[in-house]
């Protein structure tokens, strides 16, 4: 298999990533440089993999291709349910279901609209920024933490209790991308950052793309 991805900052092959890690992968699928900044995931060829442009993409050992990270997360997780990273009950399988559409929702989108419309680095390739729309999102990415803060009070050390899943990756791409548009976690919101700090100091974040 290969694995087309990019390296950090870009936060959803980075989710790819750290799950290879976790699950003991990582050296297994072989991984194929699409260097964004040189516009190679808009590419002729690249684009009849993911009709969106996107990374990452992966292309299976009979020739087909998925994309969107999590998906791709859930198609080794078939092959490999050993150890499970999206739960292990029924009941466990639901809530890393639904952190992940929280994060998506209430971080992801806020935050991408904010790298999208309010960001220098993003202007050249969206000369029609709508920067206060995109000043707008950073207020609902702050609220989304606070609320993050708030419900990670009193639990454990996990999103999903004592368990690291494939929920616990999907905020901490989503969270550390934040930073990286100038929206790091306030002081403040002490819950989120010491599950901030424990999830960050698992081996698998710090979980290379393409050693260049």
């Amino acid at each position: 298999m290969k694995l087309y991805t990019e390296n950090y900052p870009a936060p959803n092959p980075r989710k790819v990533h750290i799950y290879l890690a976790e699950k003991g992968l990582a050296d297994t699928v072989a991984r194929v440089h699409t260097k964004m900044a040189a516009r190679m995931h808009k590419a002729e060829d690249f684009v009849k993999m993911n009709s969106l442009g996107q990374v990452p993409v992966l292309e299976t050992d009979d020739g087909r291709f998925l994309s969107e990270s999590v998906a791709i997360c859930r198609y080794f997780e078939s092959l490999h349910p050993t150890p499970p990273l999206f739960g292990r009950s029924p009941y466990e399988q639901a809530e890393v279901e639904m952190w992940i559409r929280r994060s998506e929702f209430r971080l992801w989108t806020p935050m991408g609209q904010v790298w999208i419309n309010d960001d220098p680095r993003t202007a050249v390739v969206n000369p029609n920024q709508f920067k206060e729309y995109g000043a707008h999102m950073r207020k609902a990415v702050m609220g989304a933490m606070k609320w993050l803060d708030k419900e990670l009070s009193g639990a454990g050390p996990f999103l999903v209790h004592d368990y690291f899943s494939m929920a616990d990756i999907v905020l901490l791409c989503g969270l550390d991308f934040a930073k990286f548009v100038n929206m790091p976690i306030p002081e403040e919101f002490t819950h989120l950052t010491r599950w901030h700090k424990t999830v960050s100091a698992r081996p698998s974040a710090r979980a290379e793309g393409v050693k260049v």
